[in-house]
């Protein structure tokens, strides 16, 4: 059975078709999307639970090893060459000792 799509208006204005309860809007989170950095590569579920965890820039990124950034609900391995590749453009690598 195929649920049934509620219109919605958001706080800002947008109206929106969702088949869920998630309150997010669409186009909010468009809007959210940075334009450039490292941030700008990823999914918005892995840049979302990057944000949750307070890594916003590339050097923070680097204080923490792969595993880390794994072991982070919403990081997966397909991430992980947009992270290098960031990483490695910026001279810096994942933290190899913790």
């Amino acid at each position: 059975m195929a649920k049934k799509e509620n219109r919605r208006v958001c706080d800002n204005g947008h109206t929106y078709d969702k088949s869920s309860d998630c309150p997010t809007c669409p186009t909010c989170e468009k809007l959210k999307e940075p334009s450039s950095g490292f941030l700008a590569l990823l999914s918005n579920p892995a840049r979302n639970a990057l944000l949750h965890h307070g890594i916003d820039t590339i050097q923070k990124l680097s204080s923490y090893t792969e595993k880390e950034i794994l072991n982070i609900h919403g990081i997966g391995k397909a991430s992980l060459p947009a992270f290098r590749k960031s990483l490695e453009e910026e001279g810096l690598s994942f933290n190899p000792n913790k």
